[in-house]
C-alpha cells in the first residue's frame, strides 16, 4: 500500500474514532467517553454515563454535576429495595485511589431534568463535573442512538 492510500485511509477512518472516543483528565483522574443515549423529543429527563479513573494515591470525591442544557442535574444511584429495582439521589460519589467509578445503565448515572431540549444522535453537549480535590471539568456529553459496545446488556429503564 502506498503511503498516499494509507494517509487516506486514516484520514477517512480518524473522524469516526474521534466521533466515538473521548477523554478528559484532571490531574490524577481520567474520564472516558461520556455519552447519553438519544431519548423522544418529548422527555423531559436524560441520563448521562463515564468511567472514571482515579490514577492517584488519594481517593476523590465526585460532589456535584451540571449542565446549561438542563434545569437541574443530579448524581443517582440504581438500588434494589423490597426486591424492586429504584433509582436515588446520592449526595456524592466515592473515587478510590488506584481505582474506578463506572456510571452506567443500572449503576451510577446522572439524572438531567426539565431539559431545554433533547439532543439528537451525533449531537454533544457540556457537563461540569466537579470534585472534591481535583475541581470542576467540563466534559463533552455524546449523544448516542445506542450504549457503547461496552455498556449493551445492561438494563436501561429508568423509573422515577
Amino acid at each position: 500500500m502506498t503511503l498516499k492510500k494509507t494517509l487516506l485511509g486514516l484520514s477517512l477512518l480518524l473522524p469516526a474514532l474521534l466521533a466515538q472516543a473521548h477523554e478528559y483528565s484532571a490531574g490524577q483522574l481520567h474520564i472516558d467517553h461520556p455519552w447519553s443515549r438519544e431519548m423522544p423529543p418529548v422527555a423531559a429527563t436524560a441520563a448521562a454515563y463515564f468511567v472514571i479513573h482515579n490514577k492517584g494515591s488519594d481517593a476523590d470525591r465526585l460532589i456535584s454535576v451540571s449542565t446549561p442544557n438542563a434545569g437541574k442535574a443530579e448524581l443517582h444511584e440504581h438500588v434494589h429495595a423490597d426486591g424492586v429495582m429504584k433509582m436515588q439521589q446520592v449526595q456524592d460519589v466515592l473515587v478510590p485511589a488506584g481505582g474506578e467509578v463506572k456510571f452506567e445503565p443500572m449503576g451510577y448515572h446522572v439524572m438531567l431534568f426539565n431539559l431545554k431540549q433533547q439532543a439528537k444522535d451525533g449531537e454533544r453537549f457540556p457537563l461540569t463535573l466537579t470534585f472534591e480535590k481535583a475541581g470542576a471539568v467540563e466534559v463533552e456529553v455524546a449523544v448516542q442512538k445506542d450504549a457503547p459496545a461496552s455498556d449493551k446488556g445492561h438494563g436501561e429503564g429508568h423509573a422515577h
